[in-house]
């Protein structure tokens, strides 16, 4: 996996880029030393709409808008981290016994070279990091500025209408709202098309059903824990959904999304002046060639994975995911997609020896992954030769400032990496983990993966942030 520094790929100085300007607003925050401070005030919470995020959003650079090529290293030979430096840094972090059952690989971010393995190659419960694979399944069917339709098509019988479900769990209740990704098609806005289409052929009556043909499959997977859709860690899994019913710890959605966003487009349909009811028996095939009364189109679906692997969102991961797999003609149960995601991850080229999956989002126990393989994957999104990983990736939280990670590194051991490491968090009774990049105090790009096993969840944290954080102020030539 050598290359030539000289040639360092674009994407390597895009992502490094993202975590200075990162670790600048930390600076400026005050939270991060540096002479940017100005005031100890913290960033807002992230949000779900592109045009408020708290981080800026960087361009992957391209040779239009690049200096020059090839682009010259991120830092000089000479500073190149070794294996035996890594390894002497990081063994008073391994020795922790919080960390004495864990896998733990490092590699040259630039070269792919690995520089540390300890266990590596043992497959281990991945928890969430398994969405870092899932992303760069859906990722490969998916293109850039892709949508997903919600169609509204004429019945099969006089005065009937058919909701048909396009993978949209994101769709308001109300108007949507273009900046959003989360909400940004409305059930108002489709109802008002539909009601002027009716209007025109003189339709002032409706039965309303819904078509569920595209990507089916179960709501919730045979593996997971019977609580964690009713606590909220997962929503139901369903192709169609509303945004303010996506599932929060604490506070579950609802156990058919269907059937609650059915109501509320019947509700919104009746609004306009169309007297509007759900069908006695709602679930229906919408008639082949039917004409189409309205339709409305998602945030891009790229933009939904990087909100999905922000906020760590096992549904709407599961929902993407099911529906990437059904469009490679693939099964769609939990098991299959699970299946599939492993199966385009070896399309890549990176071994997936010791790799089983059960669902897309890391709530299954009996998940299996190593972290050789998370480095590997990593390693490649930033090699230049596979845009759909960067892009796949754009959505890791930053360390101190967004999603899973905003409330870590603030201080504490592993304060070093505030503002420039990036990572998928994973956690699960007994399991912690955590997969990422990092730019080291010499300038230079490291990934890494760490999974533990058996140690207490606040001890494991802590470990593995002092891990990152230990690599992020390390040199370690």
């Amino acid at each position: 996996m050598k290359r030539s520094r000289r040639r360092l790929p674009l994407v390597v100085a895009g992502t490094c880029l993202a975590v200075l300007l990162g670790y600048a607003a930390l600076d400026a925050g005050g939270i991060v030393p540096g002479v940017l401070t100005t005031s100890p005030l913290p960033p807002p919470a992230p949000t779900a709409t592109p045009g408020t995020r708290t981080l800026p959003v960087v361009p992957q650079p391209t040779p239009s808008t690049s200096v020059g090529m090839p682009l010259s290293p991120l830092s000089g030979a000479g500073s190149a981290p070794s294996a035996a430096g890594v390894r002497k840094k990081l063994d008073p972090v391994l020795a922790l016994p919080a960390l004495a059952d864990a896998s733990f690989v490092v590699r040259d971010g630039q070269t792919g070279t690995v520089l540390l393995d300890e266990h590596g190659a043992r497959p281990r419960v991945p928890a969430s990091t398994t969405k870092l694979l899932s992303a760069a399944a859906i990722g490969q069917v998916f293109g850039p500025g892709e949508v997903l339709t919600t169609r509204v098509v004429r019945g099969a019988s006089a005065g009937s209408v058919v909701l048909v479900a396009g993978g949209d769990s994101l769709l308001a209740p109300g108007r949507g709202r273009p900046a959003a990704v989360a909400g940004h098609a409305g059930l108002a806005d489709l109802a008002d098309q539909v009601a002027k289409a009716l209007r025109t052929a003189g339709t002032e009556r409706v039965t309303v059903s819904v078509d569920l043909g595209y990507a089916a499959g179960p709501l919730v997977a045979p593996t997971w824990s019977p609580s964690f859709r009713p606590d909220g860690v997962t929503g139901a899994v369903a192709m169609l959904g509303r945004s303010d019913q996506r599932a929060l710890p604490g506070r579950p959605g609802p156990a058919d999304p269907v059937e609650s966003t059915l109501d509320a487009f019947v509700a919104r349909l009746d609004e306009t002046g169309v007297a509007a009811r759900k069908a006695a028996s709602p679930r229906t095939s919408a008639p082949a060639d039917a004409p189409v009364l309205g339709s409305v189109r998602s945030a891009p679906v790229l933009d939904q994975l990087a909100l999905a692997l922000t906020e760590s969102d096992n549904a709407l991961t599961e929902i993407l995911a099911r529906q990437a797999a059904y469009r490679a003609a693939a099964g769609t149960s939990f098991a299959d997609v699970g299946a599939w995601v492993v199966a385009r991850v070896a399309e890549l080229g990176v071994p997936v020896t010791g790799a089983s999956l059960r669902d897309a989002s890391g709530l299954s126990r009996q998940n299996r992954v190593t972290a050789l393989l998370l480095t590997d994957l990593l390693a490649k999104a930033y090699d230049g030769r596979h845009l759909s990983l960067a892009r796949a990736f754009e959505g890791l939280p930053v360390a101190g400032l967004s999603g899973t990670l905003a409330d870590r590194y603030r201080s504490g051991a592993g304060h070093d990496a505030a503002g420039r490491a990036r990572a998928k968090t994973g956690t699960l009774t007994g399991v912690d983990a955590l997969a990422g990049n990092v730019v080291d105090d010499d300038g230079h790009l490291l990934v890494y993966a760490g999974l533990v096993a058996e140690a207490p969840a606040e001890q494991a944290r802590a470990g593995l942030d002092r891990f990152v954080g230990t690599l992020a102020a390390c040199g370690c030539r």
